[in-house]
């Protein structure tokens, strides 16, 4: 695969970010995170897994192959969200988009495969992340490769984090 040492900024075509409404009431308050009504078949979660990471860590960079990662980002810390376009054949190609969400801006990113990510939690206690990916990971069984392309360690890596 080729990669692009320049990235531009701007908005990566098929990448779709969508504020997280919350409904508040006198216990606390409450977001839909998907809803199968309003999405593709393409990219309807399969599973679901929720992580903590710690303030001024990131996970990321890497890609995958054939998953589309859907992640909600809630809180209760702020994260900054790096993606870059990678695919050949899309119209942003070449493009980086950077993104902040969490506890001040709640929002799911659904992010294609080819799509390099990062996420850093850039607040000051430790954040949750929920994701709903479109395959399994290890596939069925947990018996098949991991559909994961890692750059964190690769030098002279284009995707690098602030």
């Amino acid at each position: 695969m080729s990669v692009s040492p320049e990235f531009t900024r701007g908005k990566i075509h098929d990448v779709v970010v969508k504020p997280l409404g919350k409904f508040l009431d006198e216990r606390g308050w409450l977001a839909e995170l998907f809803r199968s009504d309003e999405t593709d078949p393409a990219t309807m979660p399969v599973m679901a897994y929720v992580s903590m990471t710690r303030p001024g860590i990131a996970r990321g960079p890497h890609e995958h192959v054939d998953q589309t990662d859907w992640f909600c980002f809630i809180g209760p810390s702020n994260f900054k969200v790096y993606l870059w376009d990678s695919r050949p054949d899309s119209p942003t190609h070449g493009v980086k988009q950077t993104l902040f969400a969490g506890i001040d801006a709640p929002m799911s990113v659904i992010v294609p495969p080819g799509v390099v990510h990062a996420y850093k939690n850039v607040g000051g206690v430790d954040g949750i992340v929920f994701n709903a990916p479109n395959r399994l990971y290890a596939g069925e069984g947990k018996s098949s490769p991991v559909d994961e392309i890692r750059h964190e360690d690769v030098a002279g890596s284009p995707f690098i984090l602030d």
